[in-house]
């Protein structure tokens, strides 16, 4: 019955991914033609079929990006990135697009060698790894309490296990920060949640934010490459 069943599971997954990689083909067609609106819509029809897939953010972020929406492409860019933090077209593709909106993917003061030591693993992998040094603890300390031996292999896990979930908690805490990145080409951050309040700056698309409340049709912001804090209308931001 098992076989049986992961058969049938088969037979309805692979027509899914067939479609899904005949529309890439004629997207990758349109792209190479430079028919940027056709392969945009082409590519989000395959994300349908394949939404965890990182190469269909970073292409859809490509379109966007020969387009000229660069706010639009840096959220796709970074939907690829948090998938997929390893490929370098992905961060290399994202840093420029930030670059060209005036912001920067390594936070400021943190060296880039360290961001991509932290970003060494997809956050999946990661806890993967957590886990494993979690149980490799429990059977050593456990190996420890019966024996009184291997002390020293004890504590080197223990220190391993403290230090990646370290390194995780970080990784999760960034990674559900609730980012936001400004779409429209240029948008007034105001100091209440409406135009009947003051300007206090403008902000050029592709900006990163982080959205820290919601009120009606707008959200308070923190600008994070300046540290302006200010409303911007919902509809000027893509959520991350």
């Amino acid at each position: 019955m098992k076989r049986i069943g992961a058969l049938l599971l088969l037979l309805i997954l692979v027509p899914f991914y067939v479609q899904a990689g005949d529309l890439t083909q004629q997207a990758e067609s349109f792209y190479r033609e430079g028919k940027y609106a056709q392969a945009l819509s082409t590519y989000e029809q395959a994300l349908k079929n394949a939404p965890n897939d990182p190469f269909l953010y970073y292409n859809i972020g490509n379109c966007y990006f020969k387009m000229g929406s660069k706010g639009l492409a840096v959220a796709y860019y970074y939907r690829a990135f948090r998938l997929n933090p390893t490929h370098s077209d992905i961060r290399h593709n994202l840093s420029l697009a930030l670059a060209n909106g005036g912001d920067s993917l390594v936070p400021t003061g943190m060296p880039e060698a360290l961001h991509r030591a932290l970003y060494a693993l997809p956050l999946a992998e990661l806890k993967g790894v957590l886990c494993l040094l979690g149980w490799t603890l429990c059977l050593v300390v456990g190996l420890w309490l019966f024996t009184r031996k291997a002390s020293k292999l004890t504590l080197g896990i223990g220190i391993l296990f403290v230090l990646c979930a370290g390194w995780f908690y970080l990784r999760y805490t960034w990674e559900n920060e609730p980012l936001a990145v400004v779409a429209s080409p240029v948008v007034e951050l105001r100091s209440g949640p409406g135009k009947n309040f003051p300007a206090s700056a403008a902000v050029q698309q592709g900006h990163l934010v982080r959205v820290l409340d919601t009120k009606d049709h707008w959200q308070e912001v923190v600008v994070r490459s300046e540290g302006l804090k200010g409303w911007i209308e919902q509809n000027a931001l893509e959520r991350i």
